[in-house]
Order: C-alpha cells, then sequence, then structure tokens
C-alpha cells in the first residue's frame, strides 16, 4: 500500500481497502451459499434415484475389515448375503416369518444428536467429581 504525503491520501487508501475487503466478503458469502444449495439439490436427486419399492436391506453385520452378511428384501422373498470389497454371494434364503421383529431406527435430528451428545459428555465430566467426592469423606 502507498502511503501519500496528504492526509486524505491515506484515508483514500485505506476506505479502498476496506471496500476490497467487503467485497471479498461478499464474494465469499455467495460462494458459500451456492455451495450449501448444490449440496441439499444433489442430496434430494439422489434420494429420489435411490427411492424404491421392492429392494430393501433390512440388516447389516460387519464380518471382518470391507466383509459383511445382509438380509435383503427383494419384492416378497427375503434373502442373506454375503458382501466383500470386489464380490456379493447370495448364501441362501429365509422366510418372513424367520426374522425378528426389531425396534425402528430413530432418525434424530442433527441438533438432537449434538444435544444427546453433550449430555453424555457432560456426565462424564461430572462422574468423577462425584466418585473423588466420596472418597474423601
Amino acid at each position: 500500500m502507498m502511503l501519500f504525503a496528504r492526509g486524505t491520501g491515506i484515508i483514500a487508501a485505506s476506505a479502498g481497502s476496506y471496500a476490497q475487503f467487503i467485497t471479498v466478503l461478499l464474494i465469499f458469502v455467495a460462494v458459500l451459499g451456492v455451495t450449501a444449495w448444490t449440496t441439499r439439490w444433489m442430496a434430494n436427486y439422489q434420494k429420489q434415484q435411490s427411492a424404491n419399492e421392492n429392494i430393501e436391506v433390512i440388516e447389516t453385520t460387519r464380518i471382518a475389515n470391507n466383509k459383511y452378511i445382509q438380509i435383503i428384501r427383494a419384492g416378497e422373498k427375503y434373502m442373506v448375503i454375503a458382501v466383500c470389497k470386489d464380490t456379493v454371494t447370495m448364501l441362501g434364503e429365509i422366510s418372513g416369518e424367520q426374522l425378528k421383529e426389531g425396534t425402528p431406527m430413530q432418525h434424530l435430528s442433527f441438533r438432537e444428536l449434538l444435544d444427546k451428545a453433550a449430555m453424555k459428555t457432560k456426565a462424564a465430566r461430572e462422574e468423577p467429581k462425584e466418585k473423588q467426592m466420596h472418597d474423601e469423606k
């Protein structure tokens, strides 16, 4: 930045740098907004593409690194498959009566999950203090 001998030159130079900063800040906020909108649009698009009524993963269990056993429903049939890094193998079919009814998964919002984690952290911090008080008595 160039300093001028006159006082008005310094003010003009600093005003220009403030305007430049505000412009860069506005462009940054605009890019963040476009990025958030694009991410949300892509998520909704992919959700619509994967929404189907004939195929559903009922349960997945990890048995080793990159190896899973899944129970899937295809139409009216329930099948057990092994999913590995490069292969999918059908292990067999089971009837719907053989499946145990599980509790439905809770779909919590991010805010609810954050609050739940904060409560666990708070409880974990307070627990050692209570134990110390009992040990001192």
